[in-house]
């Protein structure tokens, strides 16, 4: 995956903000991306190319449990989220419904990356190149069912 980077230097950036609960009554995923993350930033979704990343802090994705969040970033054009750490829930919503990528990474390479830094992960290799700085990083690895439900495309279809 390549892409570039939305960078956010927050920590617990909480599902009110990735996708405030106003808009939790829209089924439209079109429509629902154009409010993603409008309560830290209203123009996000006029930022975000198809395959595009956003980095945070810590505790990415806290507060009440909605799909509707990583819909909404997926729908929008994010790839994954890389995060120094991850509520449980919106972790888990992004893999099993196979929304995006909820990838994590320390806290220095968090520091390293910059706001439109051009990434390229690889997920087999745990690794992420940032073009723009000719660096490499490490990334969390999946644990094993993780990957496979990453690998199936989903919970649902892991399990059929």
């Amino acid at each position: 995956m390549k892409g570039s980077v939305i960078k956010y230097e927050r920590d617990n950036i909480d599902t009110d903000v990735i996708i405030p609960g106003t808009y939790l009554k829209i089924h439209d995923y079109n429509e629902l991306a154009k409010h993603a993350m409008e309560g830290l930033d209203p123009d996000f979704h006029s930022k975000v190319n198809e395959g595009d990343f956003l980095l945070a802090g810590k505790n990415f994705g806290c507060g009440s449990s909605r799909e509707h969040a990583p819909i909404a970033l997926s729908t929008c054009g994010i790839k994954a989220v890389l995060a120094v750490s991850f509520a449980r829930i919106f972790y888990r919503n992004s893999v099993d419904g196979a929304f995006l990528l909820p990838i994590e990474i320390d806290e220095k390479t968090y520091q390293t990356i910059s706001n439109n830094d051009e990434l390229e992960i690889n997920i087999e290799k745990n690794e992420i190149k940032n073009i723009s700085k000719n660096e490499t990083y490490s990334m969390k690895p999946f644990s094993e069912i993780i990957a496979k439900i990453i690998s199936a495309g989903g919970l649902f279809k892991y399990k059929k």
